[in-house]
């Protein structure tokens, strides 16, 4: 350890001539604590100055923090505080980990992390007033963890409303949460409690693995989209319920989180949906963000008009945070990008570059397309994803960047959830078609049709359902 903790310069301390080196007593007041009645704090590690202690723990694995916190009331307070994870930044030890929100078949989200380092999985703790078995201990009566972010209930179904066939708004409370990241924590936002749409945004920390409730949005949605740029947490679209029932909303904000505090920004356009030629159709035909993605500085947000069971792709904007305002997405990006279903696009930026998912149908398989800006085209990446019907589920899938490469999170045969990484991400020449086309002429090489998948961890979570997945580094 006394050579790990050396300076590489050490031979050329004074004190290696013969010179002792000077107390400062500013550090030394530094490195040891005095309690008001004048006993000195115990050290983290007796004999060794706290600075010290703090590397040794700063360059231990995050797993094992959970056992180590229960050594003493002063390690469990250096492993829970800021400090260590802001070392662990500096020193370039920190690490990324999977989350991942299921719901269960009883209807209840759980939260599992996966640790590619120890190649084991952690389970979260509930949501704040939830109980083992979903009751509400306190807080909102009747809540419960299944309703707070019941994503399994489409946002098709939900739309039904607007045309009076189903309304299960007021059946099924806290349906439609979204999920963001920002700041080294996972957040959880809005969602309809019975016929209301919420403004509550709760926060899940992983310095104390403990979830609070933070400040609320400046208006109640449901079904939003959110997207992290310049370490703040921006939220558009998504619905809400007025007098005359679901309506689509153009709003948008901004969470920062050193501050806590929630803005407004402009408004989006939903331009295409303004150019509907009758009243019919721009009453008929709902505008919907699909998506929405942080890349090259900016924020894309594909949009869709939908009128149940039917939707169609209009392109998109993107708002520029330099000038604080939107502006239409280039025609080949918005009009090609891959649609998932109405409501969810699948899409992540690795390396710089925009990747998507483009589901399977009866007639094609499913591909990760990747975006060339210089030809405003979507290419195939990947011509083969080991993803089954996507109209079995609302979530058989999850994309995600992690550990710098492309992962797919699966649910395949007897309920296993299977994380599978691929390290073939080089586009073809062929470009994907656009959103009018049909790609069932343009063959693929068959060089390119090899197995490019791996699965890098698997775990049973019995007949659960894919919800959501956020990457944490800390």
């Amino acid at each position: 350890m006394g050579a790990f903790l050396s300076s590489p310069n050490s031979k050329n301390q004074p004190w290696e001539n013969g010179e002792a080196p000077k107390p400062d007593s500013s550090k030394k007041l530094r490195l040891s604590s005095i309690s008001p009645c004048g006993f000195h704090h115990p050290r983290l590690i007796p004999g060794l100055p706290d600075e010290i202690s703090m590397q040794i723990l700063a360059r231990m694995p995050r797993m094992g923090y959970l056992k180590v916190k229960l050594v003493s009331r002063s390690w469990k307070a250096a492993i829970t505080g800021t400090d260590l994870y802001r070392l662990r930044k500096e020193l370039g030890v920190g690490e990324e980990w999977l989350y991942i929100l299921i719901k269960t078949d009883d209807q209840r989200l759980l939260w599992h992390a996966f640790d590619p380092v120890s190649n084991q999985w952690q389970r979260l703790p509930l949501m704040p007033g939830i109980s083992q078995g979903g009751e509400c201990r306190r807080g909102v009566p009747g809540l419960r963890l299944g309703d707070l972010v019941n994503v399994g209930i489409r946002i098709s179904d939900v739309i039904r409303g607007w045309l009076g066939q189903k309304d299960l708004i007021d059946r099924i409370p806290f349906c439609g949460c979204a999920v963001g990241v920002v700041d080294g924590c996972i957040y959880v936002l809005g969602g309809f409690s019975r016929a209301s749409a919420m403004k509550h945004v709760w926060r899940y920390d992983p310095f104390v693995n403990l979830w609070q409730k933070v400040s609320s949005m400046s208006t109640g949605r449901a079904f939003c989209k959110t997207s992290l740029l310049n370490n703040k947490l921006y939220v558009v679209g998504g619905i809400s319920k007025g007098k005359n029932g679901l309506m689509p909303l153009q709003s948008a904000e901004v969470f920062d989180p050193r501050t806590g505090v929630w803005t407004e920004v402009p408004d989006m356009t939903f331009s295409k949906a303004q150019a509907l030629p009758t009243a019919f159709l721009a009453e008929l035909l709902k505008p919907i963000a699909t998506g929405m993605t942080s890349y090259r500085g900016k924020l894309y947000v594909p949009q869709s008009l939908y009128s149940w069971p039917f939707f169609v792709d209009v392109g998109g904007e993107i708002f520029d945070p330099e000038t604080t305002s939107w502006a239409e997405m280039p025609v080949g990006m918005g009009e090609g990008w891959p649609a998932r279903q109405a409501g969810a696009k699948l899409s992540v930026v690795l390396d710089g570059e925009l990747y998507a998912l483009q589901p399977s149908s009866s007639s094609d398989t499913a591909k990760i397309k990747i975006y060339d800006p210089q030809e405003d085209t979507w290419k195939i990446a990947v011509s083969q994803v080991p993803v089954g019907d996507f109209a079995e589920s609302e979530s058989p899938c999850l994309l995600a960047g992690f550990l710098g490469k492309l992962h797919l999170i699966v649910k395949g045969v007897n309920n296993k959830i299977s994380i599978m990484q691929t390290d073939s991400l080089k586009p073809m020449d062929l470009p994907a078609p656009s959103a009018g086309t049909t790609c069932q002429n343009q063959d693929v090489p068959l060089e390119q049709e090899t197995d490019v998948w791996k699965s890098i961890a698997s775990k049973n979570f019995a007949a659960a359902e894919l919800v959501s997945c956020q990457v944490l580094y800390i």
